[in-house]
């Protein structure tokens, strides 16, 4: 299978294959929130090579059971030398875990409210190179700015962009990679 990343890497040829399939799953989006602010400032390959350890220091990214850790918790993974450990990352993991299940009460699910922003169907920005792919866009900005204004930390428009390429919201696998058509055929009619 064509990669457009041009890695042999095991871990990251995996990834681009998971990479920009649309995500409609609460705890998958939960997770993928999670890890984009985990990884600012870091390289991918630091997130993905823990991505298993922080699943388990985070009871696998459930967002009730991640709202309800305590002081106690921060503590606790704080000290996990298997994570990234950031106060300020891990206490806006804890946050964004109460933000996410008041969006759910208020949607009827996360799902509902993040695809939203792009009327439920993906972007296709069709790059032919990486030069063309932005770091963010007008719709990572606006985003940014609603979770933003939930309460939502470590969602600056650059970290919504990514997670909107991760998690499928937009397509930005180049047009010559075997991933970007096989994306745009598994599209449901939405």
């Amino acid at each position: 299978m064509s990669n457009c990343w041009n890695t042999t890497d095991p871990l990251m040829t995996a990834y681009h294959d998971e990479w920009g399939t649309p995500v409609h799953d609460d705890h998958v989006l939960f997770e993928f929130l999670c890890l984009e602010g985990m990884q600012a400032g870091l390289s991918w390959k630091q997130i993905l090579s823990r991505r298993q350890n922080f699943r388990e220091a985070f009871n696998n990214f459930e967002p009730k059971l991640v709202a309800a850790y305590t002081e106690k918790d921060v503590i606790r993974l704080l000290s996990d030398t298997r994570i990234i450990r950031n106060k300020r990352k891990i206490e806006s993991i804890i946050n964004n875990a109460r933000r996410f299940i008041e969006l759910q009460c208020q949607h009827g699910s996360f799902d509902a409210y993040i695809w939203s922003f792009i009327e439920g169907k993906p972007l296709d920005s069709k790059l032919t190179s990486f030069k063309e792919m932005p770091t963010e866009t007008a719709e990572s900005r606006i985003i940014s700015s609603e979770l933003k204004k939930r309460g939502f930390n470590f969602v600056g428009p650059t970290i919504c962009y990514s997670f909107m390429q991760a998690v499928g919201m937009v397509n930005d696998h180049l047009v010559t990679c075997s991933r970007y058509q096989t994306i745009k055929q598994e599209q449901p009619n939405r």
